[in-house]
């Protein structure tokens, strides 16, 4: 099978961003891994993917980041760490929400499950 790319995940990568963050805060590559990891490796994300995802989510207050301090001596970039707020939880559910009824939709559409009037 093929893997889901970035052209694939647009218009629902926010959501799924989101959906990392619902259990604890964590810095970019993280919520890339965790997003790779509950994909069963069939996800492939890019930096060039997701970091515009977590600047849109931010400015919209559904996320917040802050920089993590570095203790002394350690080497390499600091990193931001981004946690879900209140508002985000909020389009969180909604977005699950949206999400169940598009698969309901589109299985009926492909013939996965008849139409209940």
């Amino acid at each position: 099978m093929e893997k889901i790319n970035g052209d694939t995940l647009r218009g629902h990568l926010d959501a799924m961003v989101l959906a990392a963050l619902s259990t604890s805060e964590a810095h970019g590559y993280e919520i890339m891994r965790r997003l790779e990891g509950r994909g069963c490796g069939m996800l492939e994300l890019k930096e060039g993917t997701l970091y515009p995802a977590l600047y849109r989510l931010e400015e919209a207050g559904h996320i917040r980041g802050r920089w993590e301090d570095k203790p002394p001596g350690i080497r390499g970039p600091r990193r931001r760490t981004y946690r879900l707020t209140s508002k985000g939880r909020r389009q969180l559910v909604q977005q699950q929400e949206k999400w169940r009824e598009f698969v309901r939709v589109v299985g009926q559409l492909m013939g996965a499950e008849p139409c209940v009037s």
